[in-house]
């Protein structure tokens, strides 16, 4: 799509684009066309909602080495079991999901003003002391801080009761991410409702 530049003082054509010499001034009516080239940061971009309806974990792989911010959308999700829905991130060609070092905890408030809390382990836990039959609704970001070294934090309401979990920590990866994994706690509980998507930057 080719990219109009008009009228900005100070900017100069790039190299390697066609119908202007790279390094002229743009002018009040010249145009550039960028050909292959790669504009990163600024724009968000959405991955395909997958139905978390089966399977003991939901996968968002490939994701590009340049991204700083995940934000995982959940939309009614539940599961058969009662073990805690967490995220753990993954780096390589595979991936490899890292399975320890996640620092941090979830906490939950119910109704009755009662507070309970999960620390994180193998990976980011998001709820704690769920029931079979808790529904989720909420957003969840992981940013980068720096190098290869990741946050989280996110908030959940439950649709089936008068509940909010909230949740926040970090992680060291020993390599770029490049997936992100949505599983529980015990690996065996299956997702049976709902839907799970990323948006990234």
């Amino acid at each position: 799509m080719p990219t109009t530049i008009s009228g900005s003082t100070g900017v100069t054509f790039p190299a390697g684009g066609v119908g202007n010499t790279a390094g002229a001034a743009v002018g009040t009516t010249d145009t550039q066309t960028l050909t292959n080239k790669t504009i990163q940061g600024g724009a968000i971009t959405s991955g395909t909602a997958v139905a978390s309806t089966s399977g003991t974990s939901i996968d968002f792989t490939s994701i590009p080495s340049w991204v700083k911010r995940i934000t995982l959308m959940f939309q009614g999700v539940s599961t058969s079991g009662t073990s805690t829905i967490q995220i753990q991130l993954g780096t390589g060609a595979g991936p490899t999901y890292t399975t320890s070092g996640y620092l941090g905890n979830s906490q939950a408030i119910l109704s009755a003003n009662a507070a309970i809390g999960e620390n994180n382990g193998a990976g980011f836990r998001l709820v704690a002391n769920i029931a079979a039959t808790s529904v989720q609704h909420g957003q969840i970001i992981i940013s980068n801080i720096s190098g290869n070294n990741w946050t989280e934090f996110g908030i959940l309401g439950q649709s089936d009761t008068a509940r909010i979990n909230w949740s926040g920590g970090s992680v060291p990866l020993a390599a770029v991410l490049t997936a992100v994994r949505i599983t529980t706690v015990n690996g065996t509980d299956t997702f049976d409702a709902g839907s799970i998507n990323i948006l990234y930057e």
